[in-house]
């Protein structure tokens, strides 16, 4: 079995922690801390420097130490973790680096922030972000470490489908054929199934047995809806309509023949011919006389169009430029009111006057600082004030400098648009000028055209038409009287035909009505019969289920010590649902297990995933001072422990503390101040730990 050791952890600027070092020298051991004191940053940590995520398989989390507004606590530092492993003891170390990236523009007074950089180091060599990749991909792939890694990490970061691969894959599933051999009465499943696997023929059936339910019910009403719609024919007669309407066609189109005829007298013919021939000649006469001036009209309304064209446009010019100057009007009164702000601060730079406090006391010992250190540091602080102030006047000055500048550039250019507006305005009014004259000369020529009607020869034409539209008229009168009264025989012919063929439809409506009735009754005994053939499917699909459960239950549970596996539920309606829920002593994992038991389950799991994959890596046990006694694992342990609080440690230890420190209250205080930041112990039982 390939084995994996951790021999140092270290992290620095790490999540809140500026350094620590967790020295395990391969061996198990104790991180002991408080709540928040960073236990489980070190797992996060060691699986970051690895993989680029955190213990809860994230990759965006945090890893800047924030104060208590979530804001950078301090910018421009080295967030990286080393870990130093020995593989089959054989030393190797990886570390990640993640840093700022902070660059000075050519110009600019100071650095801006421009993203951020990741180094690797393979064994103290740099190296690219793929080959680190692959490197710590050749020990062990990043699911499998989690899994070995984490007592958690399989029952509570895994979903369901992938617990349940992963046992499968670990004691083998079982297959089709194997399941249905152990059962005589499954032998009719190979033929049903058709070489679909059991999972997505259960799929297909229960949707196709859903669709048919809704089907079947839908039909009654579907098969009432067509009755309720069949027409009425109990005292029609199918045979005797259709010799009607035959009848009272014939009637109809003799009748139209006889209407043609009154109405196509020769001599109207005769003299609408010549109305059009008149028409014909009225409109040269037209052209003739017109088409010379109408000429002239339309060059000049197009030389008038565009002259307007001219005018709008600019109109629009003197608009844009009005415009610009409000905007360049707006941004100097903008740069002005910066540099007024700028002024102001500057002055308040000039009040300001160095102040430092600091602690006289060593923050290690306790003890006073010599003068000559406390001097130092104030000679350092007033020298960084100093320099800090002078940098900050030199910014407000040049950037109050520069707003100057861009205000005085603003009206410049208002003063230079107003110039050009002024003259866009003096060729407007030239060009009005012109626009009237052109529209007065244009108004003659439109005057100028001569009115057809004035012409001898044109109205002559117009007189003949006159008298021919006249004497057509009357002749028309004549014949109309006479048409008329066939005409509204053939109406009421064809009323009849209409209501006698809407009775005749209703024969058709019958015939279709019933149609669908025999297809809606035939499609609803096809569906009740496909129904209970797929109910025996689902049945054996079922029992099949039922089969498997029993021959897996007990192969994948044979493998745990502890941990045992519900890969099935049962439904309510009888049937089973896949599932994969780890029990202990029958009570689940995710449904009141103490946190002791899921520790010791998680370890359980762990040892048997360690056997399969074949290689053991260094388990990370948070919240193991709830555990009394753990399950011995192949890999080596590291507990993350917080200690009990003073009053809850043994009569003996507190005695022996007070014995130590001289009083309760010290020695209480020495506990709290000692749990208040991390430390690491060589395994050992909890009380000799203590």
């Amino acid at each position: 079995m390939k084995r994996i050791v951790l021999e140092r952890l270290t992290l620095r600027n790490f999540k809140g922690i500026k350094e620590f070092v967790l020295a395990a020298n391969g061996g198990d051991a104790d991180v002991f801390g408080d709540n928040a004191t960073g236990k489980t940053t070190l797992f996060d940590g060691f699986l970051w420097a690895l993989f680029g995520k955190d213990s809860a398989n994230s990759a965006s989390f945090e890893i800047k130490g924030l104060d208590s507004d979530g804001r950078v606590l301090q910018h421009k530092l080295e967030h990286e973790v080393e870990v130093e492993l020995l593989v089959d003891g054989r030393r190797r170390t990886f570390r990640r680096v993640f840093k700022e990236d902070w660059t000075k523009k050519r110009g600019a007074a100071i650095e801006e922030f421009t993203g951020h950089t990741t180094s690797y180091f393979i064994d103290g060599v740099p190296a690219k972000a793929g080959k680190y990749k692959a490197e710590v991909d050749s020990i062990i792939k990043e699911d499998r470490f989690r899994l070995l890694t984490s007592p958690s990490y399989f029952n509570e970061v895994l979903s369901k489908d992938q617990r349940r691969k992963t046992l499968l894959e670990v004691c083998g599933d079982l297959t089709d054929a194997e399941v249905i051999h152990g059962n005589k009465e499954l032998a009719e499943l190979p033929a049903i199934l058709a070489g679909r696997d059991m999972e997505s023929h259960k799929k297909v059936v229960s949707a196709r047995l859903s669709s048919i339910n809704k089907e079947i019910k839908e039909l009654p009403v579907r098969i009432s809806e067509v009755k309720r719609q069949i027409p009425d024919v109990s005292e029609l007669d199918e045979e005797l309509l259709k010799e009607d309407i035959a009848l009272r066609r014939s009637r109809v189109e003799a009748r139209e023949a006889e209407v043609s005829r009154i109405l196509s007298g020769g001599e109207v013919a005769v003299k609408e011919k010549r109305l059009r021939e008149i028409e014909t000649e009225q409109l040269e006469i037209k052209t003739r006389l017109q088409s010379a001036v109408l000429d002239k009209v339309a060059i000049k309304r197009d030389e008038v169009n565009r002259m307007h064209q001219e005018l709008d446009r600019y109109r629009r010019n003197v608009e844009d430029k009005q415009q610009r100057i409000k905007q360049n009007e707006r941004l100097a009164a903008g740069r002005r009111q910066e540099a007024d702000r700028l002024r102001a601060e500057f002055l308040g730079l000039k009040e300001q006057a160095f102040e430092h406090h600091h602690d006289d006391n060593c923050p290690a010992c306790g003890q006073t600082l010599p003068a000559d250190q406390i001097k130092a540091a104030h000679d350092k602080a007033e020298a960084d004030f100093n320099r800090s102030l002078s940098e900050r006047k030199a910014r407000i000055n040049e950037s109050g400098k520069a707003a100057v500048a861009e205000a005085e550039k603003f009206e410049h250019e208002i003063i230079r648009l107003q110039a050009e507006i002024d003259s866009l305005n003096d060729a407007l009014a030239v060009l009005q000028t012109e626009i009237s004259t052109a529209e007065a000369e244009l108004n003659e020529l439109r005057a100028g055209v001569k009115d057809p009607a004035a012409d001898p020869e044109y109205a002559g034409k117009q007189a003949e038409a006159a008298r021919l539209q006249e004497e057509i008229k009357q002749l028309r009168e004549s014949s109309q009287t006479a048409a008329a009264s066939v005409r509204e025989e053939i109406v009421r012919l064809r009323q009849e035909v209409a209501d006698m063929e809407r009775d005749l439809a209703k024969f058709d409506g019958v015939r279709r009505a019933d149609q669908r009735i025999t297809e809606l009754e035939k499609q609803e005994r096809d569906l009740a019969s496909e129904y209970e053939r797929l109910q025996h499917e689902l049945y054996l699909c079922e029992e099949f289920t039922r089969t498997k459960v029993s021959m897996l239950d007990a192969k994948i549970n044979s493998k745990f010590r502890l941990a045992r596996f519900r890969l099935f539920s049962e439904q309510v309606n009888g049937g089973l649902k896949e599932t994969c829920d780890t029990l202990y002593n029958g009570v689940p994992y995710d449904g009141g297990l103490n946190n002791a038991a899921r520790i010791n389950v998680g370890l359980d799991i762990i040892n048997t995933l360690s056997q399969h994959y074949g290689f053991s890596a260094p388990i990370f046990i948070d919240n193991a001072e709830g555990v009394t006694s753990l399950v011995e694992t192949e890999g080596q342990q590291i507990q993350l422990i917080v200690p009990p609080s003073f009053e809850k440690l043994p009569e003996e230890v507190q005695e022996y503390l007070i014995s130590l420190h001289g009083s309760e209250e010290k020695a209480e205080m020495n506990w709290i101040k000692r749990n208040s930041t991390l430390r690491v112990e060589t395994a050992q039982p909890k009380q000799e730990a203590i």
